[in-house]
């Protein structure tokens, strides 16, 4: 399948959400958030889940938003910090609205990796830094309480000559939240499918992420399974999973006059 199909899918939810923007009026609110979480994993993925560290990791993500714009660390590193992923997004909400949503980020990313190098007629295995620019246009809708859908276009370009250059990833997501077990435990499912560009190889798969949540405390479990359809792309794995144990957070700060 091209790229291009899926895109133009993409583009044309850009353009029926930015219809729906003058139907839209979001409140203002003049409160800073600060939210996140911060979990343990068997397998830390990336951003793009078929990029895996194949290893247990820590997962922090956090969020510190005032009215539209937002800072959003997303850190994923092994506990001894030889691999991982550390991205710094900033984002901005072009609409804001009940139903309707569009955003943009941009960040600076840093990936540590393994890597063989020789020296003197011998080898040894480094940590190398990589460093990459991304940017991403995400439109979305919220059909009702329960149930939204949304698509996300990511582009990212290395700053360095070797390594992956540039990379292109679609998303079409659904979100199925606050499904209820119980009288407090509520469980909310996030599958997509996504189609991925990199230097010339390409791929499309599903991945589905399901949380197991309590209403009076703040830990969640949560999985992501991540299923190939169809790929060339180099070490693909035709199918991964993890289990995460997170700690969720969420506090409102008002300056008082």
């Amino acid at each position: 399948m091209n790229i291009l199909s899926p895109l133009r899918v993409f583009l044309f939810m850009v353009c029926s959400f930015s219809i729906g923007w003058s139907q839209e009026v979001s409140e203002t609110k003049n409160a800073t958030i600060f939210s996140g979480s911060v979990g343990f994993t068997n397998n830390g993925f990336s951003i793009i889940p078929t990029f895996s560290l194949n290893s247990p990791a820590f997962v922090t993500n956090l969020s510190i938003r005032k009215n539209k714009f937002s800072f959003e660390p997303d850190l994923r590193l092994v506990p001894n910090a030889e691999k991982g992923g550390l991205i710094w997004w900033l984002r901005y909400r072009l609409v804001d609205g009940d139903k309707f949503g569009f955003r943009i980020g941009t960040h600076p990313a840093f990936t540590l990796i393994r890597e063989t190098v020789s020296q003197n007629n011998t080898t040894k295995e480094i940590t190398e830094l990589l460093r990459f620019v991304a940017f991403e246009a995400v439109p979305s809708y919220q059909i009702n309480k329960k149930l939204g859908v949304s698509a996300m276009y990511l582009q990212g370009n290395a700053l360095q000559i070797h390594g992956p250059q540039l990379t292109r990833v679609l998303f079409l997501n659904t979100n199925i939240t606050d499904i209820g077990i119980s009288k407090n435990i509520f469980f909310n499912i996030f599958p997509s499918i996504y189609f991925l560009y990199t230097d010339g190889y390409r791929g499309d798969y599903l991945t589905v992420t399901g949380a197991l949540n309590h209403k009076n405390l703040p830990f969640s479990l949560q999985s992501t399974i991540n299923q190939t359809f169809k790929s060339n792309i180099p070490g693909n794995n035709n199918f991964m999973w993890n289990v995460t144990l997170n700690y969720n957070f969420s506090r409102s700060y008002k300056r008082v006059k």
